[in-house]
């Protein structure tokens, strides 16, 4: 392994990450032989995501070095959920019914107890592991992966600030929370291969996202038209200036709530989340894209808007496997097990609750993300369902942002507990 990689240059990088993307593609396309027979096993969207984990891990291309990711997640994240919101037909969204929540909150709590259950057994083979006085304390550590996995970065740099953990050992959990949230990505992107599969076993009734997915094809169809450059120029203007507005408006509210709110600028706080631009962009781009499909402007759905918020997406797609190193799980073994038996848990509480009622795939998995994975990868995944169903991997995200810290807060008291045990 390389201390640093091949290549640095982020017009390099991008190359490589397109070539992915290309052969992905491009082989995914052929229905005979090999490649047709792989992509039954393997779908398209978790080799998009693979590739560039297998081009970190030898050394090529590093995530440390590349600002791919934040170009990525700020400007073609939000491009992508206003395209894909377009022609979203709100109150199929709303007739999904309330399992989609029940799922996202199951996930949530699957975090919240997952972890000192993860450290009562843990401590019972390896006491050393789960140890540790003062700001050295392990659970101190692990109450950042929680406000990670429950809300996101906003949420997680509270718990650090609460809960006073050793910086110096702050790393080491950084690299638990992208090994472990990576690797259940993958997992759960293989699942929507296997999704019919699954829902069967779950006895799941998919009526509700098959009429959302309907109507949005319905429609599309009803609107195809050969698209002009004019049509490809105004599609990437209104996703654009969005994210301008975006960006703008997340800036503006951003500074004003942590100027004039002190719950809000302190870090310690449960509300501070609300502080995050990130979480004020992705919420303004969703609301652009909800106000613009009761417009004419979803007519461009038919000159292919929503292809061009996939690409984005994909492109996002490759830049998180970026982050993934596969060669990081035995750096501090002890720890990737701890996160890994969390994990467990969490996805063990997501299917016996699916299977009680009989929820399908996609709200286990969109739950899961908007939990895990927070609004840079609820939203992809949806997406990989339908690009109609996006919004509905936002939507959760969001909550994930408003109940992060307090249910990170919970669970680190657990967590406290269970290591005294």
């Amino acid at each position: 392994m390389q201390d640093s990689p091949v290549f640095s240059n982020d017009t390099i990088v991008f190359g490589i990450i397109m070539l992915c993307l290309g052969f992905v593609f491009y082989t995914s396309a052929i229905k005979t032989g090999f490649w047709n027979k792989f992509y039954k096993v393997v779908p398209s969207v978790l080799m998009c995501y693979l590739l560039p984990s297998l081009f970190n891990s030898f050394g090529i291309i590093s995530d440390e070095t590349s600002n791919l990711y934040f170009v990525a997640s700020r400007y073609l994240l939000p491009a992508s959920l206003v395209l894909m919101t377009l022609s979203i037909d709100l109150k199929a969204v709303f007739n999904l019914g309330p399992k989609a929540l029940i799922m996202f909150f199951t996930g949530t709590i699957g975090i919240v107890i997952g972890g000192p259950i993860a450290i009562l057994l843990i401590s019972l083979v390896s006491p050393d592991t789960v140890g540790g006085v003062g700001p050295d304390a392990v659970w101190r550590g692990l109450a950042t992966l929680a406000g990670s996995w429950i809300g996101g970065g906003a949420n997680q740099a509270a718990m650090l600030e609460i809960f006073k953990y050793n910086p110096e050992k702050y790393g080491g959990m950084v690299l638990v929370d992208i090994v472990v949230a990576n690797l259940w990505m993958a997992v759960v992107l293989l699942g929507v291969g296997k999704s019919n599969k699954i829902d069967k076993w779950l006895k799941a009734d998919n009526t509700a996202i098959d009429d959302l997915k309907n109507k949005v094809i319905a429609f599309t169809e009803s609107i195809t038209r050969t698209p002009t450059l004019s049509d490809y120029i105004m599609i990437l203007a209104i996703a654009f200036v969005a994210v301008g507005i975006a960006h703008w408006g997340a800036g503006n509210i951003s500074d004003f709530l942590t100027s004039n709110f002190h719950v809000v600028s302190d870090k310690t706080s449960a509300l501070a989340s609300f502080g995050s631009q990130f979480f004020w962009m992705i919420t303004i781009a969703t609301l652009i894209g909800i106000g613009l499909s009761f417009t004419k402007f979803k007519n461009y759905e038919g000159a292919g808007a929503s292809k061009f918020g996939s690409i984005c997406i994909y492109i996002l797609v490759a830049t998180i496997g970026m982050k993934m190193d596969i060669f990081k799980i035995f750096d501090n073994p002890g720890l990737i097990v701890i996160g890994l038996v969390w994990m467990s848990i969490h996805a063990l509480l997501l299917l016996v609750v699916a299977k009680i009622i009989k929820a399908p795939y996609f709200f286990l998995a969109v739950g899961s993300q908007a939990n895990v994975g927070g609004a840079a990868s609820a939203p992809v995944v949806a997406a990989e369902f339908h690009p109609s169903l996006a919004t509905v991997g936002v939507l959760l995200a969001v909550f994930g942002y408003a109940v992060g810290t307090y249910g990170a807060i919970f669970c680190a008291y657990l967590m406290e507990l269970a290591s005294k045990v």
